[in-house]
């Protein structure tokens, strides 16, 4: 009886080099198991063909993951995988058809208990590769196939962020005297933050659309503040500015919760709309509600002899989600 899994088995023992063959028997001894065949160089040639447009797939999933400029690459990825894996399927199907000698049974095999049962079968292997007249080509495409497809199933982990070097993450707008400005790039003055309010803020003279560019600014009483040792100065009169993307999955930090019911209502935290992500701004950002794996970004802010509020350096932290850093501004 013939089955695929037994086609797959001596399919990929022949062609990946896995099977040792057996020493030639001196004449007389030994006999074969399978009957030689003859070589069909036809249908190796199909099989060559077949593999080596199964890695010119597997390699274009690499270039399409590459091209940003192009529009449903979720689609052509399907695509180029889909077509990788169905040629060599089908290189499969025909290398044990029409390329590899095979046997013809009435029953199952046997359980393997013994050792000669076991040479038996790497015996049946090995001849069954006997046929193949350029067994290199075809281990070179099968090779070139393999490779490609493993290079496609391992391209999608660059998207985890860059690896060496990681001065991307922690790159932003903002530096030492930078000052902040509203939507309309008016200067924003410490007297303008009001407690109990929400505000939103850019750097000056740089681009608003960028990952690490807007501010939320809320004003707490400073005897509430709890922040690390290390950023005692950074909230003068008790203004207080962190990143406005989410550290979970980069939304806008949009709503700000302030106590109503003094002292039995949650003290005041910056929440994301889109999945309740709540950051406690007193505690520095800390993350006291939903899926953020880490606080808020904090930023040193200092006021000038103009009472205007200025950056006293970059963030905390990162900007963002993890995977923020692979791109950290829009494509050109």
């Amino acid at each position: 009886m013939r089955t695929f899994g037994r086609w797959l088995v001596v399919a990929l023992a022949a062609l990946f080099g896995l099977v040792r063959r057996r020493k030639k028997e001196p004449e007389g001894e030994g006999e074969r198991i399978i009957a030689p065949g003859s070589p069909d160089r036809p249908a190796e040639s199909v099989v060559i063909v077949l593999l080596f447009a199964a890695a010119l797939a597997g390699l274009g999933f690499v270039v399409l993951y590459a091209l940003d400029s192009l529009g449903n690459r979720t689609q052509l990825f399907g695509i180029a995988l889909a077509l990788c894996f169905a040629l060599i399927a089908a290189a499969l199907v025909i290398l044990g058809k029409r390329v590899l000698v095979s046997e013809d049974l009435e029953e199952d095999y046997p359980q393997i208990e013994h050792p000669a049962e076991q040479e038996s079968v790497a015996q049946m292997l090995s001849e069954g590769a006997g046929g193949m007249t350029r067994k290199r080509l075809l281990l070179g495409a099968g090779g070139a196939a393999g490779g490609a497809l493993g290079l496609a199933g391992l391209t999608p982990l660059l998207s985890l962020g860059p690896w060496v070097q990681t001065d991307s993450l922690y790159e932003t707008p903002w530096q030492a005297r930078r000052r902040l400005v509203d939507e309309t790039g008016r200067p924003l003055r410490a007297l303008d933050i009001s407690r109990d309010t929400f505000y939103t803020a850019f750097p000056e003279d740089a681009r608003h659309d960028l990952i690490g560019a807007p501010l939320v600014l809320v004003r707490l009483d400073p005897s509430v503040l709890r922040l690390p040792a290390d950023r005692a100065q950074w909230a003068p009169g008790g203004i207080l500015a962190y990143s406005k993307i989410c550290t979970h999955a980069g939304c806008a930090i949009a709503l700000y919760r302030t106590p109503l019911f003094d002292p039995t209502a949650p003290g005041p935290a910056l929440v994301c709309p889109c999945h309740y992500s709540t950051f406690d701004p007193a505690a520095g950002g800390t993350v006291t509600f939903g899926p953020a794996g880490r606080p808020l970004p904090q930023l040193p802010l200092t006021i000038d002899a103009q009472g205007h509020l200025r950056a006293a350096g970059n963030f905390s932290g990162p900007v963002g989600p993890a995977w923020q850093g692979v791109r950290a501004q829009r494509p050109s």
